[in-house]
């Protein structure tokens, strides 16, 4: 009897373990996240790609035909945050690719976090890039400014500041790790207003095509660099 207690003491101890080891975030992620993160393991990178990285935006891209360079691949999730990127960065790190376009942060803007919460997770994600995969050229991308006139994204509206404040930290950490930055916000946005631009968008977030050439417009010398 005392054995059988003994043994369950302890198999509830290493359950505890797990519970307490095991990352908080990974239950929230999405089916259709694992399911791209399942798709992404079966495709190795290597040091002749560049990867474009980030959320709902990224996955959208159709980047090899709009660079026409099959080198490219796309590992966008939609939906994906900072924390989320930083848990499935390994498979891209591990191919130690020649190039990683990253583009994050509007998600986590929605979950209502502070700019100096985001910037310290953002460091992290950098860091990690940077000693992992030293010889990746890292180009950190400004986060794309939003139009609210659309009424479709409730946890944005009022976010707009928000947005300014985290790309200034965004290319203070470039800077601090020797990464390209490269400002999309003002590509994007109405010179008077800040907000997405009408024509580049049919939701006030995402792209449409004219604004993926934009994007790509601004891009093409780090691309073909």
């Amino acid at each position: 009897m005392k054995k059988i207690a003994i043994t369950s003491f302890c198999c509830i101890g290493f359950l505890l373990g797990i519970i307490t080891t095991t990352p908080s975030y990974s239950h929230v992620r999405s089916e259709y996240w694992h399911q791209r993160v399942s798709l992404f393991e079966c495709l190795p990178v290597d040091n002749s790609n560049i990867v474009f990285l980030g959320n709902s935006i990224t996955d959208g891209g159709e980047f090899a035909e709009l660079f026409d360079n099959p080198k490219i691949i796309n590992r966008g999730i939609s939906g994906d945050v900072i924390s989320g990127v930083r848990e499935r960065v390994g498979q891209v790190l591990k191919g130690s690719p020649r190039k990683i376009f990253l583009l994050i942060g509007i998600n986590d803007i929605s979950h209502n976090k502070a700019v100096n919460e985001l910037a310290r997770e953002y460091e992290m994600l950098v860091k990690e890039i940077a000693e992992k995969s030293p010889s990746t050229r890292l180009y950190i991308q400004s986060v794309m400014p939003v139009n609210n006139d659309f009424n479709r994204y409730k946890n944005l509206i009022g976010k707009e500041d928000t947005v300014r404040q985290l790309n200034l930290e965004l290319e203070r950490i470039s800077a601090k790790y020797d990464a390209t930055y490269v400002d999309l916000f003002s590509a994007l946005s109405d010179s008077d207003s800040g907000k997405l631009k009408k024509e580049f968008t049919n939701d006030g977030l995402h792209l449409s095509g004219k604004g993926y050439l934009v994007w790509r417009d601004c891009l093409k010398k780090y691309v073909d660099e």
